[in-house]
């Protein structure tokens, strides 16, 4: 990749550097759970607050659930607590104005760091208006994008900043794209599994990969759309909505389905089916054991693993079949490179993180990088 990188960066002491990240961290109301990706931007943070750069930390915070009548509270003021808490002091700006923002910003003295509040509330952002990044572009000198999670995403803050300024592509960032770019020429058997849901989205990466890796695993409710294009009864379990043609996938011979699934029956119990078993009133919500025995023998001896999504509905605490299926991979022989911030949440507990070669901090990103070899984010740095 043709970026420029931090280490680039010379004499930047009192320089308003604006840093992208991605604080939308999973929180229990107040409370922040996860900090895995706050902890992968203290590096770059710590190196521009040493070399005496003035930081401007700019993120988002996807709001929690909520009723209709609830006003969402998507505010990043409990985020900014916790980094003090947990790390260092920083500021916190709870504006939603770039005129105010530019007066509030104006004194920030070398070493001084500060979030403002979620770009989300600022108009334009999402619809990655031109005009709002350049005006984005006032508050600072220097754009460091270290927000690699969100760099699959067209927004003013990750695409329309670095038009206006000088762009650098943070330590994080820069190692994202390093360790992912593997995966373009692996060791064998390369194999590639993929959970979760939303087949529309995910389809162009089963497509992808089917072409790529010796063998693609699909779990999840993606898998529930396979099985209904098979001919097989699937209950009540969750399908997509806008679903593509998918029955060309069924005679490929590199694909794999869970051969058994955790089923929530109509009388509320849990069990273990085979896929033709699945009655009306089933709701398919796991991986079943015989599944994660299958895989442990297939990715035992693998070059390169690559896995992004959940097998269960973790939501409704149907882990089993994700964590069976982390501990397999842990086990195995080659690389293993994970992501996904609801299959990171799940395995956290397990404390296995050293047993894989790299944890992406992308969900999307990761997905759309490996099938695309960029993402907007990477190219709006290049330009």
């Amino acid at each position: 990749m043709s970026y420029r990188k931090l280490e680039e960066l010379e004499d930047i002491k009192g320089k308003q550097v604006i840093v992208r990240v991605d604080w939308n961290v999973p929180m229990r109301g107040e409370v922040v759970v996860d900090d895995f990706r706050i902890r992968a931007t203290l590096p770059t943070i710590e190196y521009l607050k040493k070399k005496g750069a003035s930081i401007i930390l700019v993120s988002h915070r996807n709001p929690p659930p909520h009723t209709e009548e609830e006003a969402p509270d998507d505010s990043l003021k409990a985020v900014a607590d916790y980094f003090t808490d947990k790390f260092f002091p920083i500021v916190f700006v709870p504006d939603s104005d770039i005129q105010a923002l530019e007066g509030k910003l104006a004194g920030i003295a070398p070493g001084d760091v500060v979030l403002i509040e979620n770009i989300r509330r600022f108009k334009g952002e999402m619809a990655g208006d031109e005009k709002f990044g350049k005006e984005l572009a006032r508050l600072g000198e220097i754009f460091v994008n270290e927000a690699f999670a969100e760099s699959h995403r067209k927004y003013a803050s990750i695409t329309e900043l670095p038009k206006y300024l000088p762009g650098y592509a943070g330590f994080r960032f820069d190692e994202e794209v390093k360790e992912l770019s593997r995966a373009f020429n692996p060791p064998r058997p390369f194999v590639f599994l993929l959970g979760g849901s939303k087949f529309e989205t995910k389809e162009p990466f089963i497509k992808k990969y089917l072409g790529k890796a010796d063998l693609v695993f699909v779990g999840g409710a993606l898998a529930n759309d396979l099985f209904k294009a098979k001919g097989l009864e699937v209950g009540i379990s969750q399908l997509c909505e806008n679903c593509p043609e998918v029955t060309t996938f069924l005679n490929q011979e590199k694909l794999l389905l869970p051969i058994d699934v955790i089923v929530r029956q109509g009388s509320g119990d849990r069990a273990a089916k085979k896929p033709e078993e699945i009655a009306k009133d089933d709701k398919i919500l796991d991986a079943g054991p015989e599944t994660i025995l299958m895989l442990e023998k297939k990715i035992k001896d693998a070059g390169l693993i690559v896995w992004n999504g959940p097998l269960g509905q973790i939501e409704e605490e149907f882990v089993a079949g994700t964590e069976g299926l982390a501990k397999a991979i842990a086990s195995s022989k080659g690389g293993k490179i994970i992501g996904g911030g609801d299959t990171l949440a799940t395995i956290k507990p397990l404390g296995l993180e050293e047993k894989f070669s790299f944890i992406s901090t992308g969900g999307g990103a990761m997905l759309q990088f490996l099938a695309d070899g960029t993402l907007p984010g990477i190219i709006a740095l290049e330009k």
